[in-house]
């Protein structure tokens, strides 16, 4: 590659001045918009060398940017791709598209490179998760999922092999794709497919633990609705339902009646409300099923923010915590008798999981657990969440 100094030391200017303050994605964008020069490529290979350094993470700190953007370069590339000016002949002899034999040569070069360094507080994650595992996980750019709604396998399925483009099934409702595949120009999004994580389609799972009276609609309530992907979930998965959506964000919920459209939901009720204020506005009624995907640090889903990896703050924890103790706090008074709880995150963290459960079983007796699980997707992937469902007795 020509310019492969040019775009290092591009790079190393670009990671200098991010701050934080607006997603990485965000930022190159601006920047790029500022400094015409760049050509498509020029941006591509800088951009990449970006992605690479936040994909480290914390690991080699102790080390010159150079080496850094070295290091990351070589463990997120199969291929050495153009790269090899950067590097000399004992690199370039090591270069496998294998993980494992990349890491053993580092280790000789630089003892102290330990790639549990790649996630902040590590320490702080559930002890169900593999915390190597998990760590290195981040060096591989996740990939896009597709949950096929009812009927539309075979046309999607046909869609997508007509456009040639590469993907695994995952299951009869799930496929998986590159992360660069321009989807959106195959299929319907929304109608037919619903862009969403295989962990996030995994909430079904626990969905099939709900017992329902067949006789009558669901009274649902997504209480934390962002974009309305688990809403659509659970409609696609029980069928008619009464549905209530909430949010904080009244931009959210205007995005999310456009999108309903396009999925076909014309029935339901919506509200702004913040719910982790004290006696908040709420929907009236009860509800037989509450989905409760609570604020939280993202941190299952690093893999697809990898500057979150350098920049997360163990303090914001605490907050996150008494956000989602607020809000399920105010949310179960309007559960109706034998109505379920299904409170969610995307964290690893077991202060925002395990301990929020323990938390609500012991604050609200007449909860009981049915079933909680960590729906781990960083073996395939995929993001990693967490999910318990209540049931009032």
């Amino acid at each position: 590659m020509k310019y492969a100094h040019q775009y290092l030391l591009s790079a190393k200017q670009i990671m200098h001045h991010f701050d934080g303050s607006m997603p990485l994605a965000a930022f190159l964008k601006k920047h790029f918009s500022e400094n015409k020069k760049y050509g498509s490529k020029d941006r591509k290979n800088i951009a990449h060398l970006c992605y690479a350094l936040c994909r480290i993470g914390n690991a080699g700190k102790n080390l010159s940017v150079e080496e850094r953007f070295k290091i990351a370069l070589f463990l997120v590339n199969e291929e050495v791709d153009g790269w090899d000016k950067l590097y000399d002949e004992n690199w370039l002899g090591a270069w496998t598209k294998k993980l494992e034999p990349k890491l053993d040569f580092l280790k000789i070069l630089y003892p102290y490179f330990d790639t549990k360094d790649i996630f902040p507080d590590i320490n702080l994650v559930s002890t169900r998760i593999n915390p190597v595992e998990f760590s290195i996980s981040h060096l591989i750019q996740p990939d896009v999922f597709l949950r096929l709604r009812p009927g539309k396998h075979d046309a999607v399925r046909k869609q997508i092999k007509t456009a040639d483009i590469p993907f695994t099934t995952i299951s009869e409702t799930c496929f998986a794709l590159p992360n660069s595949v321009k989807i959106d120009t195959v299929v319907s999004i929304d109608r037919d497919v619903i862009v969403q994580d295989k962990s996030s389609q995994r909430i079904a799972e626990l969905l099939s633990k709900v017992e329902t009276d067949k006789t009558k609609a669901i009274q649902l309530w997504d209480c934390c609705a962002a974009s309305g992907g688990k809403t659509i979930l659970a409609r696609d998965f029980f069928g008619v339902m009464d549905m209530t959506v909430s949010d904080i964000r009244s931009s959210i919920l205007h995005n999310l009646k456009a999108r309903f459209e396009r999925a076909g939901i014309k029935h339901f009720q919506s509200l702004t409300t913040d719910l982790s204020k004290p006696h908040p506005q709420k929907p009236a009624g009860k509800f037989d099923l509450i989905l409760a995907d609570v604020p939280c640090s993202g941190s299952g889903t690093w893999g697809r923010t990898p500057e979150q990896l350098s920049l997360f703050q163990e303090n914001k924890i605490q907050e996150y915590t008494a956000l989602q103790k607020s809000i399920v706090a105010n949310i179960i008074p309007s559960l109706s008798p034998k109505g379920y709880l299904l409170y969610s995150t995307c964290s690893v963290f077991k202060a925002e999981n395990e301990d929020q459960r323990d938390l609500i079983l012991s604050s609200y007796p007449t909860l009981k657990l049915v079933e909680e699980k960590y729906l781990i997707g960083f073996d395939d992937k995929a993001d990693t969440m967490y999910a318990a469902l209540f049931r009032l007795q």
